[in-house]
């Protein structure tokens, strides 16, 4: 079982990024998956989550607005879309793929730099 993270990086604020968790080793599609992010003395926080088929996304109050998670089931791959990237967004992003019958699923994270 894998999720690799990838595209994080250092951006200036109100910049862009797009964060990608490939995964493989499990039926993808009847996971939910989740997108959290863990700042420097801070706890882990959900950011941003999408049911299983993508029907039903949820967002933290703190990005509603400025990030959009998406998935492709064909590619075995969730994305974040992050807009409008402000300093307090810096943190290493990990995904993680859960289900009610688990077991559940972490990738090993992704950091994200936002700083001019």
């Amino acid at each position: 079982v894998q999720l690799v993270e990838s595209g994080g990086g250092l951006v200036q604020p109100g910049g862009s990024l797009r964060l990608s968790c490939a995964a493989s080793g499990f039926t993808f599609s009847r996971y939910a998956m989740r997108w959290y992010r863990q700042a420097p003395g801070k706890e882990r926080e959900l950011v941003a989550a999408i049911s299983s088929a993508g029907a039903s996304t949820y967002y933290a109050g703190s990005v509603k607005g400025r990030f959009t998670i998406s998935r492709d089931n064909a590619k075995n791959t969730v994305y974040l879309q992050m807009n409008s990237l402000k300093p307090e967004d810096t943190a290493v992003y990990y995904c993680k793929a859960e289900r009610v019958s688990g077991p559940d699923y972490w990738g090993q994270g992704t950091q994200v730099t936002v700083s001019s």
